[in-house]
């Protein structure tokens, strides 16, 4: 993961076209991966477009009042006789000016810029947003270390076991025939995946489509001790939720289900995704991939990350971003048809007894 400064400095590289083809390639490949670092190189983007509009337009100001200056000038029959066209009088004449004008203007930007802490912004902003993330990062790597030492241990006395997980996230039921969806950044670059029900139960599942644009990764349970469920009792909302309405999550920020309610706080997501919505919900590692869902049982979106420094500010990804990557998954990556549940079982009931309903939708996704 590159810091800040690196960051930037690559990203000017790559906007001014000054990467070979293998850097550009490998650059856009860590910005797909890192939904961050893509929005961060976005924002770059706009700031530097900005930047030259305003150069060129201080520049352009100052050549035409140089030029109104010069055209009311007294000239000479000459001169009158010989005139160059206009344009070419106005480059030679004022391309210095011009240049100089636009360097003065870049520094007179960035100075300010530097100096109302932008830059300190957008580090702190990134890293707010990023701490969810990274905690997750750290718990797959002392998964990852603790699985090491256990099998060295179960080698020196040459007996089998299995070894002992921490839980990592939560992922829910898309399909009935066990198709779970939860967050990429969960999954990425895990050996293996299990999942775990309210009942205890764990079985095996792989990664069958991943779209890190969205943060989102879609499973499949492989395990053969895995039954279909008859159903699923949510629906997925393809409309926009209102501002204010009423939500809850079901997730595992410990080795328990465990219930968080709040409503919706924005339409939009971190610096303004329109991909997203914000949340007044307090979440936790291990929040992450687990369901939004509405007073009527429907899913409106997947718990993502949050944003440090403000409290509950949490933030999911909208349904309609998932249903778009459900219907992208290829076909042949399929093992059985997934089908999206259309009825509806949770409107009209109590909180209480939608949570029960829920809850056996709702998995731990353990990271190996």
């Amino acid at each position: 993961m590159m810091n800040e400064q690196d960051f930037i400095v690559q990203a000017d590289r790559f906007l001014n076209g000054e990467m070979d083809s293998a850097e550009r390639t490998a650059f856009e490949r860590y910005c797909e991966e890192n939904a961050s670092a893509a929005e961060q190189l976005a924002t770059h983007r706009l700031f530097i477009e900005q930047l030259k509009h305003h150069a060129d337009r201080a520049a352009f100001k100052r050549t035409l009042a140089s030029v109104a200056d010069r055209y009311h000038r007294p000239e000479t029959a000459a001169a009158a006789t010989h005139r160059e066209p206009i344009l070419v009088t106005l480059w030679n004449r004022f391309k210095v000016n011009s240049l100089v004008a636009a360097s003065v203007a870049i520094i007179a930007v960035f100075s300010t810029l530097w100096l109302s802490g932008y830059y300190k912004t957008i580090e702190k902003t990134t890293t707010n947003y990023s701490a969810l993330r990274r905690d997750m990062n750290t718990v797959k790597k002392n998964v990852n270390a603790q699985n090491a030492v256990i099998r060295n241990i179960n080698n020196e006395k040459q007996k089998g076991g299995s070894s002992e997980s921490h839980f990592g996230a939560t992922g829910f039921i898309i399909s009935p025939n066990g198709y779970v969806v939860t967050n990429y950044h969960v999954v990425k670059d895990a050996d293996s995946v299990h999942l775990q029900n309210t009942k205890g139960e764990s079985f095996r599942a792989d990664v069958i489509y991943i779209d890190p644009t969205h943060d989102l990764a879609m499973l499949h349970i492989s395990d053969s001790a895995f039954k279909a469920l008859k159903n699923i009792p949510y629906t997925f909302k393809e409309t926009e939720s209102d501002l204010g309405e009423d939500v809850y999550t079901i997730g595992f920020p410990r080795d328990e289900v465990v219930y968080g309610q709040g409503y919706l706080s924005s339409r939009t997501g971190y610096a303004g995704d329109t991909t997203a919505y914000q949340l007044s919900i307090p979440v936790n590692p291990g929040n992450s991939g687990g369901p939004v869902i509405d007073s009527r049982g429907q899913v409106i979106g997947i718990i993502s990350g949050k944003q440090t420094g403000i409290d509950g500010a949490s933030f999911a990804i909208k349904t309609e971003a998932l249903l778009k990557s459900i219907s992208a998954i290829p076909m042949d990556s399929l093992e059985s048809k997934l089908t999206i549940n259309r009825k509806n079982s949770l409107s009209g009931l109590k909180r209480t007894d939608q949570i029960k309903k829920i809850q056996d939708c709702v998995y731990l996704v353990k990271v190996y």
